[in-house]
């Protein structure tokens, strides 16, 4: 496959798009000092975040039917383990994807 600039620029484009929702709101905040309720709130976002990723990856909704993944559910039991025990986010993630990766070889 041949790389045509208008493909490069396709690309480039999309990396330009991509990452400037990402850095605009730290150049906009990087000068303001936020008050000291508004940083507390802004510590759950990232928890608030990863809880729903997790939760929507465990739960199944087609049309009225909510049924729970089990391979990913079983996935998620020993991750959170390792994740309580160690509190390493590198751990944990390793310990999902070889849960993962061991259960999808089976099932």
């Amino acid at each position: 496959m041949t790389t045509t600039l208008a493909m490069f620029l396709i690309i480039l484009g999309c990396a330009v798009v991509t990452w400037l929702p990402r850095v605009i709101p730290f150049m906009l905040v990087r000068s303001v000092q936020l008050p000291d309720i508004v940083l507390r709130w802004l510590t759950y976002i990232p928890i608030c975040i990863l809880s729903a990723l997790v939760i929507e990856s465990l739960i199944n909704a087609e049309g009225n039917i909510v049924t729970l993944d089990w391979l990913n559910v079983l996935a998620f039991i020993p991750t959170v383990l390792v994740a309580i025990l160690t509190k390493s986010l590198s751990q944990t993630v390793i310990a999902g994807v070889l849960t993962m990766a061991i259960l999808r070889y089976f099932f």
